[in-house]
């Protein structure tokens, strides 16, 4: 059996089609197609079921998926065991993450780390999917909010601090809020609101109890390189990290809201599955994460 066709076959259903996997690995797509084929016939079994837009996994598709995943994962941690055991730095990581986080934080750190390791290639996919790291394949995940998964290990990153921004010629039509309830009488773009309605959560300057408000807009988003943009052209009241938010406010395209008030941010944590050896490269980027986006304990 062959092994490149093996890799191929996973990297079909991990990216959910032939096109796709084509892509991910410079192929043509007819030379994807026919590796699986190839596969098929050396097993004597049918392991996708194609149809003219999808190809799903049969069910003896899943079975070989899920074994031969697990065993390309020990041959690669086996491969780069050695390596480092010879001091060689080199190999792939897979890292995925939110795309306004990828953009705004992930990319000026892992364009440092490109440029220190060079032989080191870095795939990296933005989504605002929460993957199956494991079953797909991902080395390291940056996550925000609460974390679920208990088999993996989390670090804790700084995402900065959330806060309100709005245009100078918004606060011109609108009253400058003195308070958070004077919010309701603005519009605001939500973050992940739903039916035109969200809950803000603030911290009182003097340390007492949080105050709620119950806010609307005319438009709700679940990136915040979009709440950005809605927020400069003027749609309202938006609460924006101070990463993305940062330039703006500096050039006075943006104006801080309510600045002694501070909003109960979600933790964002970098996180990786358990596991028995953490090959080098992976451990090196990771560190360079932690050190470029870390939260003092």
């Amino acid at each position: 059996m062959d092994l490149n066709r093996v890799a191929i076959f996973v990297r079909v259903v991990r990216d959910g089609g032939f096109t796709a996997a084509a892509r991910s690995l410079g192929l043509p797509k007819s030379s994807v197609s026919r590796a699986v084929t190839l596969l098929e016939a050396d097993l004597g079994v049918r392991l996708l079921q194609r149809s003219t837009r999808t190809s799903r996994p049969t069910a003896a598709g899943v079975d070989f998926y899920e074994r031969a995943a697990r065993g390309l994962t020990e041959l690669e941690e086996a491969a780069a065991s050695a390596a480092d055991l010879q001091g060689a730095v080199r190999g792939h990581v897979r890292i995925t993450a939110p795309t306004d986080l990828g953009v705004w934080l992930l990319a000026p750190v892992l364009s440092r780390f490109a440029q220190r390791h060079p032989a080191v290639h870095v795939d990296v996919v933005l989504t605002g999917r929460v993957v199956d790291m494991v079953e797909e394949g991902f080395d390291l995940a940056v996550r925000a909010g609460a974390l679920r998964d208990t088999n993996l290990i989390a670090r804790r990153l700084d995402g900065g601090e959330l806060a309100l921004y709005a245009t100078p010629a918004h606060l011109a039509r609108f009253p400058a809020p003195q308070h958070p309830r004077d919010l309701t009488a603005h519009p605001c773009v939500l973050f992940r609101g739903a039916q035109g309605r969200a809950t803000w959560r603030f911290q009182c300057p003097g340390g007492t109890d949080p105050v709620e408000v119950v806010v609307t807009g005319p438009l709700a988003v679940d990136d915040f390189s979009f709440a950005r943009a809605a927020v400069l052209d003027g749609v309202g009241v938006g609460l924006l990290p101070d990463f993305v938010a940062h330039d703006a406010a500096r050039s006075g395209a943006l104006v801080r809201v309510l600045p002694e008030w501070r909003f109960s941010a979600s933790p964002l944590h970098l996180v990786y599955p358990s596991a028995r050896h953490l090959p080098q490269r992976v451990a090196l980027l990771r560190d360079a994460l932690v050190a470029g986006l870390a939260t003092p304990r």
